[in-house]
């Protein structure tokens, strides 16, 4: 592809989030309105289409509180949204032709998961949690084609923005939260 997702970046771990990440945050938050969630990710498609990914590729708000409980670092929550919903996006471009109008918002929406990898790489590289670092190479993996499961482009990128907020809503001062 001309324009990718990230790939296995090596993404750092500072417990608060750096400028940047918040800034690219806001940017993403405001690409994943609901409407153009709705307009892009539902009205697009044919009625209950739905897109192949791993078991591990869908994120809920319920996986981050299961693993803040379980005393995973927000480093590392951030670390997994990261290559989660990235690998996300990636999963509904890769079904989509260069025709659909589908195409170049999640081109953008790469764009914007780019720019978050490279922010992410200007800090030294921490360890992350052994459960963080395993659901990530999960994520990677091309072998786990068994525990694949349908689900709707337009849920995938919801839990994507609900995470997100979970993660980035109070180290970024984001009014709402």
């Amino acid at each position: 592809l001309a324009f990718g997702c990230p790939g296995v970046l090596a993404v750092l771990g500072l417990e608060a989030a750096a400028p940047g990440e918040c800034e690219l945050t806001r940017l993403l938050q405001d690409k994943l309105q609901y409407e153009m969630r709705l307009q892009y990710m539902k009205h697009y498609f044919p009625i209950d289409y739905t897109v192949q990914v791993q078991y591990e590729e869908v994120l809920r708000p319920s996986n981050i509180t299961r693993l803040r409980n379980g005393t995973v670092s927000e480093a590392a929550l951030r670390y997994l949204w990261f290559h989660v919903s990235s690998q996300a996006v990636l999963r509904i471009r890769e079904v989509l032709p260069e025709k659909h109008p589908s195409w170049k918002y999640t081109q953008e929406l790469c764009q914007l998961f780019d720019a978050l990898g490279k922010e992410y790489s200007k800090y030294r590289q921490t360890d992350v949690e052994a459960v963080v670092a395993d659901l990530v190479k999960l994520v990677h993996s091309a072998g786990a084609e068994s525990r694949r499961k349908a689900v709707r482009p337009k849920a995938l990128l919801d839990n994507c923005l609900k995470v997100m907020r979970m993660l980035y809503g109070v180290p970024c001062e984001w009014g709402w939260t």
